[in-house]
């Protein structure tokens, strides 16, 4: 009797091919995968935009709930080290306003 996947999961998959430039062989052997079953999954990802709504209609997905691969911790991690930055720079900006402030009251 076959496996059944969830298509969260074959996205995951299909985007570690695809995006991470991981080789479907080690790929396969790696997660227990068929090779042809591996290799059907990234055709349909490559062919169709939205290869997942069809298995989405029932289900509301959102972002905490995808499989997230090297690449999209990195985009996360520089997105968050901006916001930092943005954050330590508006933080700057307040001190010197209040020190402003607070030096002609005196």
């Amino acid at each position: 009797m076959p496996k059944l996947y969830d298509s969260k999961y074959k996205e995951y998959v299909c985007r570690m091919v695809v995006e991470e430039n991981r080789k479907m062989k080690e790929l396969s052997r790696e997660l227990g995968l068929p090779y042809g079953t591996l290799r059907g999954w990234i055709r349909e990802y490559k062919n169709q935009e939205d290869w997942l709504q069809k298995d989405h209609k029932k289900q509301d997905v959102t972002e905490s709930d995808k499989y997230k691969t090297p690449s999209d911790y990195k985009k996360e991690i520089q997105e968050r080290e901006k916001e930092i930055e943005k954050l330590a720079e508006e933080n700057e900006i307040l001190k010197k306003a209040m020190h402003v402030f607070t030096k002609n009251r005196e």
